[in-house]
């Protein structure tokens, strides 16, 4: 599945932008854009890429139980980051890394909590209500939702100012539309009219099953049928992900009510790193997706505007060095104490939870040395 005439791509493969009657009430919003501003769109998604890679390698040597890759995202994720506003409180599923740095999350946190040091990962309150990564698939389309009908009940939403109105953004993938946490989100979002943005990453792949197979049309015309207004644009034109979030979020925050938006993008890598993607793919689908690059295509549109080679090895250099300090902080953690798991199991002590920790002390000191 390749792009359709419904999709609303404001910067071409060429990296020129298109100016036609369906982007002209978005390109206003890319003028307004600075250079720096633009600039850092591409900063952010080069790092990331850079940080992914070396989280996988730093998984497959044994250091993380498992690493969600993000490569060929980047510009989806990107965009809509920076279209949300600082009070604006952000939804991940799982592969939104890039989503969590602009926000302020330490990547760090990321990484400890797929090496098992952590529960949750970071608490939403320290990183601009960026809020956990979910791996129940979809549920977090209700976490979102039910927030967004208690920013309603406070009255901190369509007041009439849009500097201090709150909205939602909720991230979640092709397979997640299969599951019915997505689908009651969206009758309650339609219902109470909340101010949020439903906003898929239609990579194509829920892990080894297409989209195709999932649903016979698509994804962004699944939300009219609750009331919701869809619209589906290029994944990969960072332009496009910026300016079409920053729009509907406008409107959800001013109480026209909740939108969604469907953004073609392509999974690159693996599901995860215990996936083999090569055993279902195929390879013409992803040279065709791995042209339509995300960071080829920007960087193509910024040497235009001016930005010279010095730039592209700065960012460049900026990527290496994140990667060096995440390995060399990744070594440094450990291994989680055993007694990790006990940990915060109920909110209040536990007989039962008490005495399987005991259990576990006892059989581990039961060894030669006091190690299992």
């Amino acid at each position: 599945m390749a792009y359709t005439p419904a999709t609303l791509q404001l910067l071409s493969p060429a990296g020129e932008l298109v100016t036609s009657d369906a982007t002209a009430e978005y390109l206003p919003l890319i003028e307004a854009l600075s250079d720096e501003q633009l600039r850092e769109f591409h900063r952010q998604m080069v790092v990331i890429r850079r940080f992914d890679t070396e989280a996988s390698n730093l998984q497959r040597q044994g250091q993380l139980a498992l690493w969600i890759p993000s490569v060929g995202q980047e510009a989806a994720q990107v965009g809509s980051a920076f279209a949300a506003k600082p009070q604006d409180h952000i939804f991940p599923a799982y592969r939104e890394h890039v989503v969590g740095r602009i926000r302020g999350l330490d990547l760090i946190k990321i990484i400890e909590m797929l090496r098992g040091l952590s529960h949750g990962g970071w608490d939403p309150a320290e990183t601009n209500n960026f809020h956990l990564y979910t791996l129940v698939i979809g549920s977090q389309a209700l976490h979102a939702t039910g927030y967004a009908m208690g920013m309603q009940f406070d009255g901190t939403t369509a007041t009439g100012n849009p500097d201090t109105d709150e909205a939602v953004v909720v991230y979640f993938g092709d397979g997640a539309t299969s599951q019915g946490d997505v689908s009651e989100a969206l009758v309650f979002a339609s219902s109470y009219q909340t101010p949020q943005v439903f906003f898929l990453q239609n990579n194509h792949w829920a892990i080894s099953v297409p989209v195709t197979r999932q649903s016979r049309t698509p994804l962004y015309l699944r939300s009219s049928g609750f009331g919701i207004p869809g619209i589906q644009i290029d994944g990969n034109d960072v332009l496009a992900s910026y300016a079409v979030t920053a729009a509907s979020l406008d409107a959800a925050r001013a109480g026209e009510g909740p939108r969604f938006i469907e953004a073609l993008t392509y999974r690159i890598g693996a599901h995860t790193t215990s996936d083999d993607p090569t055993k279902y793919r195929d390879a013409a689908e992803l040279e065709f997706w791995t042209e339509n690059d995300p960071i080829t295509r920007f960087e193509k549109f910024l040497r235009a505007k001016g930005a010279d080679d010095a730039f592209f090895a700065e960012i460049a250099q900026e990527g290496e060095d994140l990667a060096a300090d995440i390995r060399r902080r990744t070594l440094a953690l450990g291994s989680p104490p055993a007694d990790k798991i006990f940990s915060n199991v109920y909110s209040e002590p536990h007989a039962l939870v008490e005495a399987q920790d005991r259990w576990l002390a006892d059989y581990e000191a039961s060894f030669e040395g006091g190690e299992a």
